[in-house]
């Protein structure tokens, strides 16, 4: 059995199937509708892309104060992407600050020679199109303990993926391109997001569907209703008051 979406607090939570089509729903019950949703299924990570480094430990206590699930952690290595970002002793560092699941997204030229860097991580996510061989990576993250998730860029088909899906933990779809925070929200990742949910409840399987970038209380409901459950959320979190920014996310 594959291992749930660590969703923090009450302990893993599994979703089930799409939600509604909220679009169609008077506004009072839309936003009734999104309370509900956002406090049974929603899995918000703060990515710490976007925080400020210098005061990360307090950046994500307040992400945590403010009912983010998990920490997401960009790794870049300026071959895949022309950034680099944290490392393994940033999951190494952020166990002392925080219980929050730690997320690794490796945007990453090599993943099979990263991937045992972050053992430490509760997951690792892998970008499809930078594995040689994806079983053979999914196999990697599997027997070293992590749960597992797949990205997949705007560019880049979703429907190769589905041997895989029963497989993974989260499907995570890029909404921006990867490297760079504070880039706007690209609505054809919601033709991905909607095949990904339509996949998920006729086989009858459980792992999360995500987005990641241009999330913010805009984008989250038109995401909510392609049948997304998981958010990796940087700008629209550390950009002011955090805790604040993750309530207003989460609809409170």
């Amino acid at each position: 059995m594959r291992m749930r979406v660590k969703f923090g607090g009450e302990g893993n939570r599994q979703t089930t199937g799409n939600p509604r089509n909220l679009s169609a729903l008077p506004e009072i019950a839309r936003r009734s509708t999104f309370v509900v949703a956002f406090v049974l299924m929603l899995h918000l990570s703060a990515s710490i892309l976007a925080a400020d480094t210098a005061n990360l430990a307090a950046a994500v206590r307040a992400a945590a104060a403010g009912g983010a699930a998990s920490i997401h952690v960009d790794v870049m290595d300026g071959r895949y992407v022309a950034n680099y970002a944290f490392s393994p002793k940033t999951i190494a560092d952020l166990r002392r600050v925080t219980d929050l699941p730690l997320h690794a997204h490796l945007e990453v030229a090599d993943p099979a020679r990263t991937i045992p860097l972050f053992a430490a991580a509760d997951m690792i996510i892998v970008q499809e199109d930078t594995a040689v061989d994806l079983a053979e990576t999914l196999t990697l993250i599997r027997v070293q303990g992590n749960q597992i998730g797949v990205a997949v860029n705007l560019d880049r088909a979703v429907a190769p993926l589905a041997p895989f899906l029963a497989e993974i933990d989260l499907l995570l779809v890029m909404a921006v391109w990867p490297g760079f925070g504070g880039q706007p929200f690209d609505i054809r990742a919601l033709e991905k997001v909607a095949w990904a949910a339509a996949q998920r409840q006729q086989l009858g399987l459980a792992f999360a569907i995500g987005v990641d970038g241009g999330i913010d209380p805009v984008t989250i409901r038109t995401a909510v209703d392609a049948g997304a459950d998981f958010f990796a959320v940087g700008s629209a979190v550390f950009k002011g008051e955090i805790s604040r920014n993750l309530r207003a996310m989460l609809g409170q």
